[in-house]
């Protein structure tokens, strides 16, 4: 524990809590977004439960992340998954008659795409606490365990901003589509080729992918809106 008493564990450890607080926010926002359309009952349980999801990924991350780091299109195929959930959240919420039926159903299906945005999102959120903690176990596990109360406290004021304000939503899907795009263009094979020759695909991705999800989560809501009426 000798580490605890120098200057340079403290100086990691404030990097390590700056990058939970930025990350995590991420974390929260698609917990609430999977969580909206639960009943209330339910939502405190999706909200534990999609965190005990998150902080799982990050442990066995955290194990791993030499390993993962060097599989090739890993960040590529988990930028386009997230695209793919940023879109499917920003989907209208069930009628109040279907939503009895399947509430129960619907309380595992918000688990996994929580699990699985989370397996993306929590891999950027181990590089950069693994990258700050500079090998020192005990700053990798403070990091995994101030994550924990972050993400909770997180998700729940999140998800009373979307009851008061379901307009953010979009917001939410906006940032997601950010993150999925940085996330993408982040990936080893995509960074040593195109993106050296073609720098300004560092802010072009994540712009577009914020627009992206929302033009095609709008678009899509809107059909599915009108499916009924036609029918």
């Amino acid at each position: 524990m000798a580490e605890v008493t120098e200057p340079q564990f403290w100086v990691a450890l404030l990097q390590i809590i700056g990058i939970d607080i930025l990350l995590s926010g991420d974390n929260a926002i698609v917990i609430a977004l999977a969580c909206r359309s639960l009943p209330p009952q339910q939502q405190r349980w999706g909200i534990m439960l999609g965190t005990g999801a998150a902080i799982v990924l990050r442990i066995l991350f955290a194990a791993g992340i030499v390993y993962l780091l060097a599989i090739p299109y890993l960040k590529l195929v988990g930028g386009l998954l997230l695209l793919w959930i940023a879109v499917k959240l920003l989907q209208p919420e069930p009628s109040s008659e279907s939503h009895q039926i399947t509430a129960r159903n619907n309380l595992w299906g918000a688990i996994q795409t929580i699990a699985l945005a989370d397996a993306v999102m929590s891999l950027d959120n181990v590089i950069g606490i693994a990258a700050a903690a500079k090998g020192s176990v005990l700053l990798l596990v403070l990091g995994l365990l101030i994550s924990i109360p972050l993400i909770v406290w997180g998700s729940t004021l999140i998800l009373r901003l979307l009851h008061r304000y379901p307009g953010i939503v979009l917001l939410g899907g906006a940032l997601l589509g950010w993150v999925a795009g940085d996330v993408l263009i982040g990936d080893p094979v995509l960074a040593d080729g195109i993106v050296q020759r073609l720098p300004w695909l560092h802010t072009a991705a994540p712009v577009l992918g914020a627009i992206g999800v929302v033009v095609v989560g709008r678009w899509l809501a809107a059909r599915q809106q009108r499916r009924p009426s036609s029918d």
